[in-house]
């Protein structure tokens, strides 16, 4: 699943499967309904910050159309994939306010996906275009689960 897939595959696709209708599987689930709309605007904030840290930087996170220097900037500071992980945030929060277990389902899945996809293809492809920058990026910030402090890269006053 590409990056520039995430709107189908975060909304279109989970309402075209049927798992966008409100369900009630336990009492007092106005509680889950309202984590849910937070975390859907929590995994929207990482997605929308990374795509403009892209477009600063001279390009666009999808891979035909990449910037010619590592991003490094604002959420990709604290975790690798800032996308892949509001995008599952943003999933988890679909799961709670439609108090749906398919969307559940679904998350797991986008995010092997998402796993295998950054595995094989983008942790490989960035190792080739920026060597022992992205290396040492990789060393100190974690793919999946995000940093307590930012990440600064030696010699930047970023």
């Amino acid at each position: 699943m590409g990056r520039s897939g995430r709107g189908v595959s975060g909304c279109l696709l989970p309402y075209l499967l049927g798992e966008w209708h409100f369900r009630q599987p336990l009492p007092f689930w106005v509680v889950a309904r309202v984590l849910g709309g937070a975390l859907i605007c929590s995994g929207a904030v990482p997605i929308a910050q990374s795509f403009i840290d892209f477009v600063r930087a001279g390009g666009t996170p999808v891979p035909v159309a990449p910037p010619p220097r590592l991003v490094v900037s604002g959420f990709y500071r604290y975790v690798r994939n800032p996308i892949y992980a509001g995008f599952l945030v943003l999933l988890l929060g679909q799961m709670l306010l439609f108090g749906s277990l398919g969307l559940l389902e679904y998350t797991a899945v986008a995010w092997c996906i998402g796993a295998v996809a950054v595995r094989f293809y983008e942790e490989p492809t960035l190792l080739r275009k920026f060597g022992a920058e992205y290396q040492a990026y990789r060393r100190a910030v974690p793919a999946w689960v995000p940093r307590r402090h930012p990440w600064t890269p030696r010699g930047s006053a970023r």
